[in-house]
């Protein structure tokens, strides 16, 4: 996140305080305010971002006109350099600085391909005593970054020296998607545009869910920025953001003992929604190996005693100092050295220049809570990978071979199967039910929950037969599962000519017509399966439970919604099941066929 927000631009112009002779003298007025970055899934503290504060003491409206006048006076890169700087000094006083990241903005108009500022940016870190590998230089898309082998060129100056990167803006810049195609971002942080009010926006959902699974296939780490509600939070975690800034974690401090590695207030909220069931978290951990990884800080000689130690391996895991992992170091990098008469003594030799860093290769990650689908994805995605690196909370757990990805898939398809109505496919009983019980736990979220049962389906079944009363079962299956797809709902399949679904929202009309299409389409839809003339008569004439003669109307489909507000007092199975039985008669007899109550009123329906 820049240091102003969005839409702070101004003019540029000399602030009062500002010359170009005694900038660094006026400097010393400013300061700068951490803001928590952390671990949407455990509230764990990932890093700070350093956010400038104190330019209007200088005389500048914003901190972008601040900017932009130390540009248009020509000391923008080393008021730059004294900035970070700053950063630095203040985050290296922080107690827990050593499991953390600092993450400092880079004005992209300072930037060249020499070189000159990442080497400087290092050896500021080193006085420091913080280590590259803990500092995230942010590039923003707010200013273009010229050709794309220039960038290139900027980009691997700053990987080269150690340093992590991100992206800051994601989505309101000049070069978007090619930003993150020629940087080879660690992080991608999206900008609050496509945040705000993101639970009532179905188009910044899939814009955001599309930009995080990118995001995922390339192995990047991505932060929702500017978060602010509940609602945008559960959203982020649902779509399958990682890390999450903003007021909603903590307003920037400039009192760094406010700063603490943990954020009570994100771990409540995800304590509060128990593990995504689209999780294969423990079938993963099943097939995961479990290396020991190899600091980022080792020597090479360290490297080399690894792999004569433990001859069957051809590469280890390589983490930073807060346990992250950074790639692979394989054994196939390190042959020509291995192999020649002086090259062990060579890379280890300092002067030679060559470091464990430097013999790094970036490897596919996932998430240990990820569905094992996006990690066999994530795996495509890399050519010739090794496997992929496992991680819970961005700390590295594993790593899971192309043979154990092949036995997770594997399981999940048989754990599937279990679970699925042999007919449509869809979940059957006990996933139901565990999504009820879900729902009826997350009391501060709203949901709505729908019985559909078909009319008059044994008299049809009678006339025509079971396959092609199959045929019509199969016939809504697919409906529903299209519509729930379309707006992230759940399907399921109760069993014989009875379905459910489920939305979390609070949009009661949306449910609503997304019911009377489903109810309207198939009524309409099924006419089709009878015969001309019984179309024609719209009725079929057959006998009653008695056996005496009678008609029964062509068959439909009734609804019954379940509304359940947020803010609701606790709810059973039982009291759900209940009113929907008596609110099925309802549905039958409505001209519509639906029915609907929010039991938080009085349980009637209506």
């Amino acid at each position: 996140m820049r240091p102003y927000r969005n839409g702070e631009m101004s003019r540029p112009h000399q602030g009062a305080d500002l010359t170009v002779g005694g900038w660094r003298e006026s400097l010393a007025g400013l300061d700068m305010a951490f803001q928590p970055i952390v671990n949407i899934h455990s509230g764990a503290c990932y890093g700070y971002e350093a956010l400038l504060r104190g330019t209007e003491r200088l005389g500048f409206a914003s901190i972008a006109d601040f900017l932009d006048g130390c540009h248009a006076m020509g000391i923008l890169a080393e008021v730059e350099l004294a900035l970070q700087e700053l950063a630095l000094a203040k985050f290296a006083t922080l107690p827990h600085h050593s499991q953390v990241k600092l993450f400092i903005n880079i004005d992209n108009r300072t930037l060249d391909a020499g070189g000159a500022l990442p080497r400087l940016s290092r050896a500021m870190a080193e006085r420091a005593g913080i280590a590259e590998s803990a500092v995230t230089f942010e590039i923003s898309e707010r200013h273009p970054l010229g050709q794309p082998d220039d960038a290139v060129a900027i980009f691997r100056q700053y990987k080269r020296q150690g340093f992590r990167l991100a992206i800051d803006d994601f989505g309101t810049g000049f070069s978007g998607l090619q930003l993150l195609y020629f940087s080879e971002p660690d992080v991608l942080k999206i900008d609050r545009f496509f945040i705000a009010d993101i639970a009532e926006d179905a188009k910044k959902k899939v814009f955001l869910a599309h930009i995080v699974n990118i995001a995922h296939l390339l192995g990047v780490v991505v932060v929702a920025e500017g978060v602010e509600t509940e609602r945008e939070f559960f959203t982020c975690k649902e779509i399958g953001c990682d890390l999450v800034q903003g007021w909603l974690v903590q307003l920037p401090a400039t009192d760094v003992s406010l700063l603490t590695p943990y954020s009570e207030a994100i771990a409540d909220l995800a304590r509060r929604e128990r593990r995504s069931p689209t999780s294969d978290h423990h079938i993963i951990a099943d097939q995961i190996a479990r290396p020991e990884p190899v600091p980022l800080g080792s020597t090479m000689e360290a490297v080399f005693e690894r792999f004569r130690a433990d001859k069957s391996a051809t590469f280890f895991p390589v983490v930073d100092q807060a346990g992250q992992p950074v790639g692979i170091v394989r054994e196939k990098e390190l042959k020509d050295y291995t192999y020649s008469p002086y090259g062990k003594e060579l890379i280890a030799n300092k002067a030679f220049g060559r470091s464990l860093k430097d013999f790094v290769v970036r490897c596919p990650m996932a998430d240990i809570n990820s569905k094992a689908e996006q990690v066999l994805e994530a795996y495509s995605a890399v050519q010739g990978s090794e496997g992929i690196l496992i991680v819970d909370a961005t700390r590295y757990v594993g790593f899971l071979s192309a043979h154990s990805l092949l036995r997770v898939i594997n399981e999940k398809n048989l754990a599937a199967a279990r679970d699925q109505n042999p007919l449509s496919r869809l979940p059957g009983n006990t996933v139901i039910l565990e999504w009820v019980s879900r729902a009826l736990e997350a009391a501060e979220q709203a949901y709505s929950m729908v019985y559909f049962d078909f009319d008059n389906f044994k008299p049809f079944n009678d006339k025509y037969g079971f396959r092609l009363g199959d045929r019509a079962i199969l016939l809504f299956a697919e409906s529903l599962s299209r519509a729930t797809n379309r707006v992230g709902g759940f399907a399921g399949h109760i069993g014989g000519d009875d379905f459910f679904a489920g939305f979390r929202t609070t949009d009661t009309e949306a449910v609503m017509t997304i019911c009377r299409d489903l109810v309207e389409g198939f009524g309409r839809d099924v006419e089709s399966f009878y015969d001309d003339e019984t179309r024609q008569r719209g009725h079929i004439a057959g006998k009653d439970r008695l056996g005496n003669p009678a008609t029964f109307p062509l068959m439909t489909v009734s609804a019954v919604v379940v509304h359940l507000p947020a803010g609701r007092r606790s709810r059973t199975i039982d009291e759900i099941s209940r009113l929907i039985s008596s609110m099925k008669t309802v549905a039958k007899t409505s001209p519509d066929h639906m029915a609907s109550a929010t039991p938080a009123d009085d349980d009637s329906p209506s």
